[in-house]
């Protein structure tokens, strides 16, 4: 595994997780009862950005670690990838 894979499976692993986490918690503005002017009440009124992109990142490390790890140390091979047999 080269470095720019490690990187590359860093951020596929990171955006995956993180489309996960973006609805989880969301409270509308309509179910809050406080709707600001010129939004719709479907609005988020506290999205909590920062706390989801923390957690995402938290959980990222702990999947992309024993991936590379699995992957830099030979148990699983392009062969093993294969399903069809062409290499």
């Amino acid at each position: 595994m080269t470095v720019t894979a490690a990187i590359v499976l860093f951020a596929m692993i990171w955006f995956v997780t993180l489309l996960v986490a973006l609805p989880i918690g969301v409270r509308t503005q309509g179910e809050v009862g406080e709707v600001a002017p010129g939004t719709p009440s479907s609005a988020p009124s506290d999205a909590m950005i920062g706390r989801k992109l923390f957690w995402t990142t938290v959980v990222t490390i702990a999947l992309w670690a024993p991936l590379c790890a699995l992957i830099l140390w030979g148990g699983i091979t392009m062969r093993d990838l294969d399903v069809w047999h062409r290499m």
